[in-house]
């Protein structure tokens, strides 16, 4: 399961942060033309969407099962694991722009997706071979290893992205995507096929204690994302030119934060957009609390074992992709916004049946509906995200768009782990959910999608 991970189109045309380069400050423009681009630097780029699969899938049945079921059984382990997700994604919120800022003026987008990629991999190795310790500063350690591990990966994203369009021209830019996106979920599916094989055979290969199976599992993580990274790391290289003077620091932080005040501001001209805009955060934090919180609930209320958590998730990694490929089809036949509502419709009904789950079944079935809606759902809201944003302000507000899904993406989970750290039912938890699709659909209902068109064209036209 991929979730916000997966490498659609918007996502990779534009870089998780928002820091764009004034005239004087920027190096030479790179060339974007519409010939095929060079193989070797496309595979290579696609290549780490094979490899950061293995934290997406691997995450959210591996460790947070080791989290919750080893470390720090009961209502601990799920403040951990949902407090930990969602401070992860702020901070890589606040730091994105920042980072992003100096990898431009430093022309440096490849040392520090090194950096995070590597240094992310690296830490989740270390945290598989730490022996598991639930008190003192060893139980520190391995929560603050767990942190740092989520947020590398985070940051890496942008990074990764930002290399799109210096490798592919405007006509390659859908096929260069698709590629990512299918390696990726090929990439994800794999690494969790062989964990399984760990679990299911952990007594042949020495390891007959299902501790270590899953402390196996995290390290085989950090070694799929590791090793199969290097491909990018070693042919990617980037195209614009560093500025003259290097940005310091503070002057990085500053630059991003009047940069994301301006972009603020550019948005709310744009009445349609901005409304869109608010609907969608508020619905899209729900759908990823779902998507980092389901195997919490799997865990507590039916007491899935890891292997069965695996093959859920395997369910619904090769079941997205045609799913989004429908979704994006029933877009085309009625339009964005009435399939927008009807994804929302079928996430309600998703969260409201989750109440009444009691089986192992019964959540297989659920599982297999969220993957038809899952990559959709993103799909369409970027779709109609772009039909409302102007030419000129394409970078810019996507990058926005990005960023504030991070931003905002820290509720749900903490909400969650506290509802059932407090109340002890992931049932109400899981309900809990439904408010932001709720909320977001309100919002989202009075759009009015033709005049935020009509509104986009019109600041086209007077460019």
């Amino acid at each position: 399961m991929r979730g916000s991970c997966a490498c659609t189109l918007s996502e990779n045309l534009h870089r998780s942060h928002t820091i764009a380069q004034s005239p004087d400050e920027a190096g030479p423009p790179v060339e974007r033309t519409d010939k095929p681009g060079n193989r070797r630097e496309v595979f290579a780029w696609a290549m780490y969407d094979w490899a950061n699969s293995a934290y997406s899938t691997l995450s959210i049945t591996i460790l947070v099962y080791y989290i919750k079921g080893v470390l720090f059984p009961g209502e601990l382990g799920t403040r951990v694991w949902g407090w930990g997700i969602g401070l992860s994604m702020l901070a890589a919120a606040i730091l994105s722009p920042v980072l992003g800022a100096i990898a431009d003026a430093h022309a440096s987008k490849r040392r520090w997706l090194a950096l995070t990629a590597l240094g992310g991999a690296a830490l989740a190795v270390v945290l598989g071979i730490m022996p598991p310790n639930s008190t003192g500063l060893g139980a520190v350690a391995l929560i603050s290893l767990f942190f740092l591990v989520s947020l590398c990966f985070e940051l890496s994203l942008g990074f990764y992205n930002g290399f799109l369009p210096e490798i592919a021209g405007r006509q390659s830019l859908d096929r260069v995507s698709a590629r990512g996106y299918a390696l990726g979920y090929l990439g994800g599916g794999l690494a969790l096929i062989l964990a399984i094989i760990v679990l299911k055979n952990g007594a042949r290969f020495g390891v007959p204690d299902l501790a270590d199976q899953l402390r196996v599992g995290i390290v085989i993580m950090g070694l799929w994302w590791g090793l199969f990274s290097l491909p990018a790391l070693l042919v990617l290289r980037d195209k614009q030119q560093p500025r003259a003077r290097p940005l310091p620091l503070w002057r990085a932080a500053s630059q991003a934060a009047r940069e994301v005040g301006r972009t603020i501001g550019n948005v709310r001209r744009y009445r349609w957009l901005a409304l869109f805009l608010l609907g969608f955060l508020i619905y899209n934090d729900g759908i990823q609390t779902v998507l980092s919180q389901s195997s919490v609930f799997a865990i507590e209320v039916l007491r899935m074992k890891p292997e069965d958590l695996i093959l859920v998730v395997l369910l619904i990694q090769f079941a997205a992709l045609p799913g989004a490929m429908f979704v994006g089809w029933l877009a085309g036949r009625i339009g964005q916004k009435p399939t927008l509502m009807g994804c929302l419709a079928v996430w309600a009904g998703l969260l409201t049946a989750a109440y009444f789950v009691t089986t192992e079944r019964e959540f297989y079935i659920m599982a297999a509906v969220l993957a038809l809606v899952m990559g959709g759902t993103q799909s369409v809201s970027r779709a109609i995200m772009g039909s409302m944003t102007p030419a000129r302000h394409t970078a810019e507000f996507f990058g926005f768009f990005n960023l504030s899904g991070k931003a905002t993406s820290m509720v749900g989970p903490i909400m969650f782990a506290e509802i059932v750290a407090r109340t002890g039912s992931a049932h109400m938890a899981i309900l809990s959910l439904l408010s932001f699709i709720l909320i977001g659909w309100a919002i989202v209902a009075f759009l009015n999608l033709k005049r935020g068109q009509q509104d986009a064209l019109a600041a086209d036209a007077s460019d």
